[in-house]
């Protein structure tokens, strides 16, 4: 008994001479981290503490680092950080990657938003400026059709007069004045042409005179009618005179069986008077064609058709 005792005070003694073990580490504070509330849930405190014993260089630091980090990151600018969902197959690089984008995605299209309604042009800027446009464009639209139009202008051709009697006879005028007086019947012939491709023509009435010199001895009208695109038409005039007085002028002019004694020389004036409906009433050019023909009345020729040929005629 006597010698496990003293064996045993021995071990206690052994034990307390023995080197003492390496001291350990201090034990650090205890930290915490608060994050702020997510798209309004209240706000949780999360606590974190490095571990009671840890080596020098032990994880601890990485603890430290790793929870300043969340720390820093939950406070940058644009409402808070999201959490992101654990998802199989990546790392944390990864999902800090794709929250940065998602972050500078939601950043930009709220900056873009800013600048819109501050800088922006107002919604009634962009109807006037349509309207002017329209307009525009229709002006321009309108200015080539009409610039068009007027390069393709009616046609007219002439192409006979004949006459059918000429009568010279003793008469007294309106106010009873005694001189000759002159009764004529002709029919002249020409051809109008509508060169237009895209739009018809309107050709008015106008008047159509035959002169012995500045004596108008006969006339008549062109009837108004409509010439289709790309399209022609003979038109026939009767002229008429019907008891003209001549005051002396026609001294060398007589007539036998309704027939001239001499060759009497004519003149044929009248204008033809064309309107195209190129675009409504918006585009309605005018064409005017002055005609001027110089014809004999032969007592050879009289009931036939006397063509008249390219320098009898001037067109303008």
């Amino acid at each position: 008994m006597s010698m496990s005792r003293s064996r045993h005070a021995k071990t206690d003694s052994e034990s307390s001479l023995a080197p003492s073990s390496p001291p350990r580490s201090p034990r650090r504070p205890v930290y915490y981290v608060q994050s702020p509330s997510h798209d309004g849930e209240k706000t949780a405190n999360s606590f974190h503490s490095t571990p009671a014993l840890s080596p020098v260089g032990s994880p601890g630091r990485h603890s430290r680092d790793s929870s300043s980090t969340r720390f820093s990151g939950s406070l940058k600018p644009g409402g808070g950080s999201r959490k992101q969902p654990d998802r199989p197959g990546r790392n944390g690089k990864g999902a800090e990657k794709e929250w940065m984008d998602e972050f500078g995605a939601i950043e930009e299209e709220g900056l873009l938003d800013d600048d819109g309604a501050r800088g922006g042009i107002p919604r009634r800027w962009y109807v006037l400026a349509f309207v002017l446009a329209f307009f525009a464009l229709f002006a321009f639209f309108s200015l080539v059709l009409w610039g068009a139009s007027r390069n393709q202008k009616p046609v007219v051709t002439m192409k006979s007069i004949t006459f059918n009697g000429f009568v010279i006879q003793a008469g007294n005028d309106a106010s009873g004045v005694a001189t000759e007086m002159v009764t004529m019947n002709s029919t002249v012939k020409f051809v109008f042409q509508n060169t237009g491709t895209f739009f018809g023509v309107h050709v008015a009435s106008a008047p159509m005179d035959l002169f012995y010199y500045e004596l108008s001895l006969a006339s008549g009208n062109v009837n108004n009618f409509y010439q289709s695109r790309k399209s022609q038409r003979t038109v026939s005039v009767t002229l008429l005179g019907n008891d003209i007085p001549l005051y002396g002028g026609g001294s060398d002019l007589g007539s036998k069986n309704n027939t001239p004694t001499a060759p009497v020389p004519l003149q044929l004036n009248f204008t033809v008077q064309a309107r195209a409906y190129v675009l409504g009433k918006l585009v309605k050019p005018k064409f005017n064609k002055v005609v001027q023909c110089a014809v004999v009345m032969d007592p050879k020729k009289m009931y036939t058709a006397i063509s008249f040929n390219k320098t009898s005629c001037s067109y303008q």
